[in-house]
């Protein structure tokens, strides 16, 4: 098989564990990283750790030539712009096969409905990277509950919850620029992985049709004082202005168009989980049958004293997020395979090679935006809200939450 050689265009935090994914997967190389903002570190790590030898390019159009796919990995309000650049880049001459994504697709419906036609106009194949419905736990869990489900039927009733206790960046905690809260953060990831449990085995990811949203939002810890205060001075952003969610709850509410059946996505995040680190919290339940996953139930625990904790240096190479650098500690010794990333990179790396687009394209993700904008529509009207309505459908097409409008303090502090 040959090797695909990727470009990054980003070089933070998330361009950064995929690269530790990457050390697990073949038949790819990081030839080229966008230069900016931590790319010369990143490159650094490449090389340092077998990963290939890439270049430093300027502009989009260079690194596209010098790469089979580009990965889409740069803050969430750049991604139209360098979308467009790639699409201008393959219109020039650029022998790209495909564009990979980190979720999500798009800050609005109609963003990530626009980064679909690019893809398209481009002929490129897509990949729409959410880790969450690659985590081998959750499909092994899926697969070892089959014959029950054939036996007394399907789940009924999905729970899916993902926190943690904030962002690394000033962007994320920027809704005008992260495109809202929490929910937009992390319900992408709960409300896709909900979905997907309640999939029947053999279905495509989008079998199951969406039929309602309720969803509640606030704002519990950083709209207070004390912390509103540590927000704007370590990331220059005022909550007691322009707000953003660090809690969301809701309800998704799903049809089995074969036997009309109603299935239930119940999800939940927070920026506000001042406990070990990250923590992925799903459960299942079906007639006779269940299933958990909880990624802070780890096989490897370490301890620290207070007097040792002065030579901690960095308590996040145990757990992402980490909170805590002393007393009984979670070590998760392969997170970037625990929560699906590794696994997720290796099927964009054979689904180009061999032509085709990733499980997960970009039209999946620009569905899985469709549901996080429907939540928090539903949030600001405060009422479930029904997706078979096609008055519904085509306000969401242009709608922009009013949180990620800079306006959060109108239904936050209300």
């Amino acid at each position: 098989m040959n090797t695909l050689k990727l470009g990054f265009i980003g070089a933070g935090f998330i361009a950064r564990f995929q690269a530790l994914a990457m050390k697990q997967v073949r038949n790819c190389e990081l030839s080229a990283i966008y230069d900016h903002t931590g790319a010369a570190d990143l490159a650094d790590y490449a090389k340092k750790n077998g990963l290939g030898e890439p270049k430093l390019y300027k502009t989009v159009a260079e690194l596209c030539n010098h790469c089979d796919a580009v990965a889409l990995l740069s803050p969430n309000y750049t991604r139209i712009e360098m979308m467009e650049q790639i699409v201008d880049a393959v219109k020039k001459g650029a022998e790209l096969k495909g564009v990979i994504c980190e979720k999500p697709l798009g800050r609005t419906v109609a963003e990530a409905e626009r980064m679909v036609h690019l893809a398209k106009e481009a002929n490129l194949l897509t990949s729409y990277f959410e880790n969450q419905l690659h985590m081998n736990s959750i499909n092994n869990a899926l697969h070892q509950l089959r014959p029950q489900q054939e036996v007394m039927g399907g789940f009924t009733l999905a729970r899916s919850t993902e926190e943690h206790a904030g962002p690394h960046n000033a962007w994320f905690w920027d809704p005008t620029r992260q495109g809202g809260g929490v929910l937009s953060d992390m319900g992408c990831h709960s409300i896709a992985i909900g979905r997907h449990i309640l999939t029947p085995e053999g279905k495509s990811t989008t079998f199951l049709k969406p039929v309602s949203m309720q969803c509640d939002t606030s704002l519990l810890k950083w709209g207070q004082p004390k912390y509103k205060k540590q927000l704007l001075d370590k990331y220059g952003v005022d909550y007691s202005k322009t707000p953003a969610e660090d809690f969301a709850t809701g309800i998704a509410t799903f049809k089995n168009p074969e036997t009309g059946q109603l299935l239930k996505a119940q999800f939940t995040d927070s920026w506000m989980y001042d406990k070990q680190g990250l923590r992925l919290w799903m459960d299942a339940l079906g007639p006779g049958y269940a299933m958990e996953v909880n990624t802070l139930i780890s096989p490897v625990e370490i301890f620290i004293g207070d007097e040792a904790a002065e030579g901690v240096a960095d308590a996040e190479t145990a757990l992402e997020k980490s909170t805590s650098s002393r007393g009984l500690l979670s070590v998760l010794p392969n997170e970037a395979d625990l929560y699906g990333y590794t696994t997720e990179i290796r099927d964009a790396v054979n689904s180009f090679l061999n032509g085709k687009n990733a499980l997960l394209d970009f039209e999946f993700g620009a569905e899985v935006t469709f549901l996080v904008q429907a939540a928090y529509m539903a949030a600001e009207q405060k009422k479930t809200i029904d997706l078979t309505d096609t008055k519904v459908i085509n306000d969401l097409k242009t709608y922009q939450s009013l949180i990620s409008q800079g306006k959060g303090a109108d239904i936050l502090f209300s």
